[in-house]
């Protein structure tokens, strides 16, 4: 099938993206990476009124260190992060799970902000990050709120992301160099979505202990 008609924007900036997604009305879906909505538009399982397409703003892109955390802009894809070896200090399992999804070219195109907004069950980084302990935060026309992972997914493809809010980056502590950590998912298929994944993070020396 094809998608239905849709309208297309590409803003300049985070502030004329969350407009968009306002003058909408919530008829509006953001085009990150695209690999969950693009088969939903082809499939018309959605059927938004206007794409925004921020997969090109800088804003979201970057990666931070901010000290006890790591900042990981929502448009951040899956093999930047599993490229970043080397580099992430203390976020060794985010280089672990990143290197785990899918295939490369789905690695390529496919965004951490995405995963954790689409909220599939059966995809990595909303259980990866639920046991780092991470937050996300989100921007809308009258500012910024921050919350724990686990109180933005709600259940099932279903988060506290509202009609014309933007999920903008996601914290993710540092584990010390004692930090332990495991990741698992069993698939039928290498590059399938996993019948059943778990995921544990230990860090000696303070009350964090997550399974």
């Amino acid at each position: 099938m094809k998608a239905a008609r849709f309208d297309y924007v590409r803003p300049d900036d985070l502030h004329q993206a969350v407009a968009a997604l306002g003058r909408a009305g919530g008829g509006a879906k953001l085009l990150a990476g695209g690999q969950s909505l693009g088969p939903m538009l082809n499939l018309r399982l959605a059927r938004p009124s206007l794409l925004v397409d921020v997969s090109r703003l800088d804003s979201l892109a970057r990666v931070e260190d901010i000290g006890r955390a790591w900042r990981i802009g929502a448009c951040v894809t899956h093999s930047r992060i599993e490229d970043m070896r080397e580099q992430l200090a203390g976020g060794e399992m985010l280089c672990e799970v990143a290197a785990g999804i899918a295939y490369r070219a789905i690695r390529n195109r496919g965004t951490i902000g995405g995963s954790i907004a689409h909220a599939d069950p059966s995809s990595d980084w909303p259980l990866a990050l639920a046991a780092l302990g991470a937050t996300v935060n989100i921007r809308n026309a009258g500012g910024a709120r921050a919350m724990p992972l686990e109180k933005f997914l709600l259940g099932a493809f279903t988060t506290a992301l509202r009609e014309d809010e933007i999920l903008e980056s996601v914290e993710v502590p540092k584990l010390s160099r004692a930090g332990r950590y495991g990741y698992y998912k069993f698939c039928r298929k290498t590059g399938e979505y996993a019948e059943a994944s778990a995921a544990a993070v230990f860090a000696p020396g303070t009350p964090f202990a997550r399974i």
